[in-house]
């Protein structure tokens, strides 16, 4: 007989029901995360903005350092280190408390940015980072349904940082350093929590019922062969 033969679907499997947080192991540096700002805001209580400054380039060191120890990639964690020293430089330079924490709003602007111009060109971040991490490469965006819901569920995450630039930018604007603290911590490790667990729901039902899950695109016409199956 000539032709060949229609691929056969992947059958579904447990790729279906991993969760995105076992995926992006997000959960880890959220957490990570939170500990210099509230080192810093407890040194600034203490002994003012060189207490705080100090307190969180200590605090971002032995977390950096325990993190490594634990066989984290040296280039997260330095990334990590780096940016607490960086915002400890520009609260500093500025004198003012609050300016450590600008850093942090400008990126949360610039990454809202990034997620909703990803979502237009049709290349979702989401999509990009889960699809790197099961090493699929591109072949994720061959098969529609997938790079839709992709789509959907990376307007969770530009969502989450949004909401950060709305809470921040008025704190920041009126100096208020604790509450800034508060709502780092409020919205470092439960949002992700949340935006983990909302975009994983939106991705499994805008997901047409019998898709083999995010291991497996269905690539229209030709063979989903490669790396990632």
């Amino acid at each position: 007989m000539t032709g060949t033969a229609p691929e056969r679907t992947p059958p579904a499997d447990q790729s279906t029901t991993e969760s995105l947080a076992d995926l992006l192991g997000g959960r880890r540096g959220a957490v990570d995360a939170t500990v210099p700002p509230v080192a810093f805001a407890v040194g600034w209580l203490a002994a003012g903005l060189w207490g705080g400054v100090v307190a969180a380039v200590l605090t971002g060191a032995a977390v950096a350092g325990w993190r490594l120890r634990r066989g984290d990639r040296p280039r997260s964690v330095l990334l990590g280190l780096l940016a607490v020293c960086v915002a400890a430089l520009v609260a500093l330079r500025t004198g003012r408390a609050g300016d450590f924490f600008l850093l942090q709003l400008v990126s949360n602007a610039a990454s809202a940015l990034a997620w909703i111009v990803s979502i237009v060109v049709r290349w979702p971040l989401l999509g990009v980072v889960v699809g790197t991490a099961l090493g699929q490469r591109g072949r994720w965006r061959r098969d529609p349904a997938l790079r839709r819901a992709y789509a959907r569920g990376s307007w969770v995450w530009a969502a989450t940082y949004l909401l950060r630039v709305a809470v921040f930018l008025p704190l920041w604007l009126a100096g208020q350093v604790v509450p800034l603290v508060v709502a780092r911590v409020a919205l470092t490790w439960p949002l992700v929590a949340a935006a983990l667990a909302v975009s994983w729901l939106v991705i499994r039902r805008s997901l047409p019922a019998g898709h083999p899950g995010l291991r497996h695109p269905v690539v229209p016409g030709g063979s989903d062969g490669g790396p990632g199956n």
